[in-house]
């Protein structure tokens, strides 16, 4: 299990605490800081709906190098 760390946050006011999260969560796999299902978790979705977000958000699921990708596809 992931040790947390609590932390608080003076947010703009056009921007909500969900929103923030979700914000967090998609940076944070983004950067690889966090997986799949924790970035999941900290933004209160399940994988299956935290994958199609990342999708609207242009954020591969999978995010090989041009090598890992021959490698992995036999090209």
């Amino acid at each position: 299990m992931l040790k947390a760390t609590e932390i608080r946050v003076n947010l703009p006011m056009n921007l909500s605490e969900d929103e923030a999260k979700l914000l967090l969560a998609i940076k944070l796999y983004e950067v690889g800081k966090i997986s799949i299902g924790q970035a999941a978790r900290l933004a209160g979705f399940s994988k299956r709906a935290f994958i199609e977000i990342l999708g609207r958000n242009r954020v591969p699921v999978f995010a090989y190098s041009p090598d890992e990708l021959r490698e992995e596809t036999g090209m």
